[in-house]
């Protein structure tokens, strides 16, 4: 059953924001085109208004190379694909390519961190260079690859190996990544001398420096993704659980906040967002929907005996939410995403996604933009995963479900519309199959789009007339 506005406001003492507010930036609208088809439902006026209709930047075109079909004017060029030699010479390129972030380097120079969401099958390993090695068995891990000021590659290297389904992570005020492991296997488990589930940090233009060290304190959990608030130092992480229960939206509070590189080796307080009356955030079906936030301490962030989200959080218990994935720190909060619920696998309903914003100045959270099924929405087709901000305002969204898979982009008036398609078609004779994308960001000065397709693992480089 969903909660209503009145059950709500009955409950938890809740309120209503009349604006999209600080999940999409200030920024020019983006001229519309064709039609497509509805978008999500957000939070808009006084009222939650259904998203306009719009095309963006127009219409995507094939692209004759068969790899990215973009709109006119934009162009792309690969960087990185699975299986090609990394210029180091350490090894092949390892596949699984996932969350990934943009640094700055020297003279307009970029250093782009990617991770390899490698499991214990994964053919193509993260090549283990020594001083970068946690678990000799496990075979995932980042590469990091340098670029010049015009675009072209220089670069290309392991920063981490040895860890295991690195999935997304995000970046640090100091200009490291934060790179998680989304399992919760022990050692003995798929032959892993260590434990898996942890959060490392990557010095991009250093790696050696720091390692493979696992930040213990921050939680042994399936992490998703994390965002850092470059004003505290807090920690934000998600737990991308598939089963019940579900998994937990968590902050950190480092001892050392702000501290620098291996700062946040020093340890620290793991909390959990409780929401009074709310246990699983699917209930939640009206964009603008604010909700009072508590955070909770975890009883045993080692999970050394129970899993963190089956644990004993005393009375009001704790908030689920199943399939949280990305999570991103702009305008004054943490945006995080819930990819979507199944009501016939345990959610109390059902959707297609959901972007919520954590206010921690206020201590709420508020439901942004709802994707059906109530919410009619096509676009973006099914599960978002992970996302960023777009540099001159609004959301972008990788897609990770069945059929075509796209980056959208959503409007700060809920227009949404699509920004590039994978055409590179990895399926059978008359089953035709596309590999998802991942790890959307922009380079530091907001004139190239990197986004991967993970399957077969490729690393683009968008640039064009963006807004």
């Amino acid at each position: 059953m969903s909660v209503s506005r009145r059950s709500l406001l009955a409950a938890a003492g809740v309120s209503f924001t009349g604006a999209l507010g600080a999940l999409f930036a200030a920024g020019p609208r983006v001229a519309a085109g064709p039609r497509v088809a509805a978008g999500p439902r957000v939070a808009a006026g006084p009222r939650v208004a259904a998203a306009r209709r719009g095309g963006g930047y127009g219409p995507l075109l094939p692209d004759p190379y068969g790899l990215l079909d973009l709109p006119a004017g934009f162009a792309y060029r690969v960087l990185s694909r699975a299986g090609e030699p990394l210029r180091s010479g350490e090894g092949p390129v390892p596949g699984n390519c996932d969350g990934m972030a943009a640094f700055a380097g020297s003279s307009g120079a970029v250093r782009l961190v990617r991770n390899h969401e490698n499991g214990p099958a994964a053919a193509l390993r993260v090549p283990p260079v020594p001083g970068l090695v946690y678990d000799p068995a496990a075979r995932g891990g980042c590469t990091v690859l340098d670029l010049a000021p015009d675009g072209r590659v220089t670069a290309e290297r392991v920063a981490l190996a040895g860890t295991a389904v690195n999935c997304a992570g995000g970046p640090t005020p100091w200009d490291t990544w934060l790179s998680c492991e989304e399992t919760e296997d022990r050692a003995g488990t798929s032959g892993y001398a260590e434990d898996h589930g942890w959060v490392f940090e990557v010095d991009p233009a250093d790696p050696l420096r720091s390692g493979a060290v696992p930040l213990t304190a921050m939680g042994r959990f399936a992490h998703e993704a994390v965002a850092v608030d470059p004003a505290t130092g807090i920690v934000y992480e998600t737990e991308d659980a598939f089963v019940e229960p579900f998994g937990l939206f968590y902050r950190f509070l480092p001892a050392r906040p702000l501290g620098g590189p291996g700062s946040l080796r020093a340890g620290g307080t793991l909390q959990a967002l409780r929401v009074r009356g709310v246990p699983d955030l699917s209930a939640v079906d009206e964009p603008g929907t604010e909700l009072p936030a508590e955070w909770v301490p975890v009883p045993d962030p080692a999970a050394a005996g129970t899993p963190i989200r089956f644990q004993d959080f005393g009375p009001g218990g704790i908030t689920h939410a199943q399939k949280l994935e990305g999570c991103y720190w702009g305008g004054g909060g943490v945006h995080f995403v819930s990819s979507f619920a199944r009501s016939a696998e345990g959610s109390a309903a059902d959707h297609h996604g959901q972007v919520w914003f954590h206010d921690p100045r206020r201590a709420v959270i508020r439901l942004e933009v709802l994707f059906g099924p109530a919410a009619g929405a096509v676009l973006p087709g099914d599960s978002p995963d992970n996302i960023c901000l777009a540099p001159g305002g609004g959301l972008m969204v990788c897609e990770d479900g069945g059929g075509a898979q796209y980056v959208f982009g959503v409007t700060r008036g809920g227009e949404v519309y699509p920004v590039a398609r994978n055409a590179d078609d990895i399926g059978g004779p008359g089953a035709p199959e596309w590999g998802e994308f991942a790890g959307v960001t922009f380079s530091p000065d907001g004139r190239t789009m990197f986004v991967n397709a993970y399957t077969p693992g490729t690393t683009f480089a968008v640039t064009g007339p963006w807004h």
